[in-house]
């Protein structure tokens, strides 16, 4: 059974199509990436498997009793009201000092607990919301746009760290990303959004897909071919990672 499923899901804006009959799924242990182009969608879709937004038409289904870490693609950082790390980590519901200590340490931001939001750089930003996100204990991790505002080098750093939480929680992880040399190195399943789903599957299968390549052009998608998706080990909801199948057999 998936985590969350979108099923036949269709938004409106007045007369605007926004997303028309888009199906998504994500499971366990897989890391799901949403590409698209500006405006084809995907905030929308987002904000409708969270709740905040009843589709027109179609439905989200869920696992009883799941529960979602979300982290936003923009936060407000006000220096007028210098709110602390320590502070935004506990903001909607109480969390133990020992608690949000202990997450800010997995996600490698310890070290500015007691910071200033407002002077704190875009990679440790990324760093807070995603501990943030942590502290639901989550069986899912949406993330939208988590490597905003960090340079190349920490880019590749925070998606080792995200796959280290879905290995380490067993959760699913559902993110939207632009950047797509490292989506296609780092995700289990790609799914192109344009209002619908133009094409969906393993980062191998995506690259070679013609609709792909005529949204993002054929150079980038033949680019993106040398950055294959492997696993040394494959994912069990809930337990440790165990070994790969034998050489030869796939894995999405």
């Amino acid at each position: 059974m998936p985590l969350i499923e979108a099923r036949a899901v269709s938004v409106r804006y007045g007369r605007r199509p926004v997303l028309d009959s888009v199906d998504l799924h994500v499971h366990a242990g897989e890391i799901v990436t949403l590409v698209g182009l500006n405006g084809a969608g995907k905030t929308t879709l987002i904000r409708v498997l969270l709740g905040a937004i009843v589709p027109d038409r179609g439905n989200v289904v869920r696992m009883p009793g799941l529960r979602i870490g979300y982290s936003p693609q923009h936060v407000h950082r006000d220096p007028i009201l210098p709110v602390t790390v320590r502070r935004f980590l506990a903001l909607g519901a109480p969390v133990a000092r020992a608690r949000a200590e202990a997450v800010l340490d997995e996600v490698g931001a310890g070290a500015i607990f007691d910071h200033p939001m407002a002077e704190i750089s875009g990679g440790e930003l990324n760093r807070v919301l995603l501990a943030r996100a942590l502290l639901q204990k989550p069986n899912l991790l949406v993330l939208d746009e988590p490597l905003a505002g960090v340079d190349v080098s920490g880019q590749a750093e925070l998606y080792r760290l995200i796959t280290e939480i879905r290995d380490r929680y067993g959760c699913g992880v559902l993110l939207v990303s632009h950047d797509l040399h490292l989506t296609m190195a780092s995700t289990d399943t790609v799914v192109c959004l344009n209002r619908h789903v133009c094409c969906s599957g393993p980062p191998r299968k995506i690259t070679g897909d013609p609709v792909f390549a005529s949204l993002f052009g054929k150079s980038l998608a033949d680019s993106l071919a040398v950055y294959p998706h492997e696993h040394d080990h494959r994912h069990d909801a809930g337990r440790d990672p165990v070994p790969a199948e034998p050489a030869g057999t796939s894995h999405g």
